[in-house]
């Protein structure tokens, strides 16, 4: 096999070391040369010289949680490297040989032949942003789970304010909240601090009022609002940053919100994963394939055993089926479309799988040719009508029965 770099580094990167392992070839031998540094800045700058000092052209390292990360920056700052970021999965070294130095040994003899095939890293720019996303999503999720934490105290409590109010946390049921803390357990005062914009009779907030809580509920309730309140903070704190970090991403958040069931938010999300320079996938298939939106490849004796999406790619795939679900609540839209036609035969679930790596094919076309997003409504809602026509025969013809149709007036216009 053809050697394409002579002079190559293998990096098995771990939380406080990192063994380097340098190939060189010369004279038609092969020496190879070992030695572990800390992962300390000063230990990755010995690590730099200590390559350069051997003339590595090409290093390779695996993508192992965010350890790589230090080593990738300086590095990439320290030295004339052709950097690469390999997947653990597709450098897996021969079984039985299980340790630090061979690892290390066997992604420079990888490297050496040309044999791995690098993993997107993103500028700083993107991962500047996509950081920033990444966090406010958990935050969210934070968010999330000590609101339902709060409707749990309250259920204990035999307080049913969520069965009579859409918003625990909105204006009134903050209002009411903060009365519970300080004392307040009179059902009728703490009805009458509802909005008039509440649908809920004052009755019926009453009854729902009507509980048994404890000094240990409100400090609990006390709490979790207050770490909700904390959270909330931290996300107005992130959504600025992101802001002013959108300078590079405006024009292609301006495309992508033109697509159904895509906002702001949810196109920083995206950017965040995918960058905006899409020629880097050379085509639509590897850029889904990269984005484990498609089904894997597992097939045998020419039966397909398996067709669930590729593993990987949460923080994408997450945001996507999240849009997809908005997307197929608006009326006239070829992803709603889409959705009603998969869904019977293929059920919810992946129906919407489908909808989101349509969108994000989508998203792809439009950041590589730059162009806003464009429905052609009708010719979706009469394809969708031709579709569920040819469905009913098919479904007729299993049971039996030949039939003949022709589009009534009315609806053929």
């Amino acid at each position: 096999m053809d050697v394409l770099h002579p002079r190559c580094a293998g990096l098995d990167v771990h939380k406080k070391t990192v063994v380097a392992a340098v190939r060189i070839v010369e004279h038609g031998k092969v020496r190879v040369e070992v030695r572990t540094f800390e992962t300390t800045t000063a230990g990755l700058i010995a690590l730099a010289e200590w390559l350069s000092e051997h003339g590595v052209t090409a290093v390779a390292m695996e993508a192992t949680g965010v350890y790589w990360k230090p080593v990738w920056h300086i590095l990439a700052t320290a030295g004339s490297f052709e950097l690469v970021l390999a997947n653990a999965q597709h450098v897996k070294a021969v079984p039985g040989r299980k340790r630090d130095v061979s690892d290390a040994v066997w992604l420079a003899d990888l490297q050496a032949h040309g044999l791995i095939r690098g993993s997107f890293v993103p500028p700083p720019e993107v991962a500047d942003l996509r950081s920033l996303m990444r966090t406010r999503k958990q935050l969210v999720r934070e968010r999330t789970s000590h609101t339902q934490r709060i409707q749990k105290t309250l259920e204990e409590a035999n307080v049913k304010l969520d069965s009579a109010i859409s918003d625990v946390l909105g204006q009134s049921g903050r209002a009411m909240l903060e009365a519970m803390i300080a004392g307040e357990s009179d059902p009728k005062r703490l009805a009458e601090l509802a909005s008039p914009r509440i649908k809920a009779s004052p009755e019926t907030l009453m009854r729902a009022l009507d509980g048994r809580l404890t000094e240990v509920h409100r400090t609990l309730l006390r709490i979790h609002l207050d770490q909700i309140e904390a959270l909330d903070r931290s996300i107005a704190v992130i959504e600025r940053r992101a802001e002013d970090r959108l300078d590079p991403f405006r024009e292609a958040v301006e495309l992508i919100v033109t697509i159904p069931g895509m906002g702001e938010r949810s196109a920083r999300a995206v950017l965040g994963e995918i960058g905006i320079d899409m020629s880097r996938f050379p085509t639509e298939g590897q850029f889904m394939s990269w984005g484990c939106m498609v089904p894997r490849n597992d097939e045998s004796a020419g039966k397909r055993r398996s067709s669930r999406l590729r593993p990987g790619g949460n923080w994408l795939k997450t945001t996507m089926v999240q849009c997809a679900w908005a997307a197929v609540r608006k009326t006239d839209c070829r992803f709603a479309a889409l959705f009603a036609r998969l869904k019977p035969r293929s059920g919810a679930g992946r129906a919407i799988c489908a909808v989101a790596a349509e969108m994000l094919r989508t998203i792809y076309h439009m950041l590589k040719d730059g162009t806003f997003y464009q429905e052609r409504r009708a010719e979706h809602r009469q394809a969708t009508r031709q579709q569920e026509a040819n469905r009913l025969l098919r479904r007729l013809a299993r049971l039996g029965f030949a039939a003949e149709i022709k589009p009534m007036a009315s609806a053929a216009g």
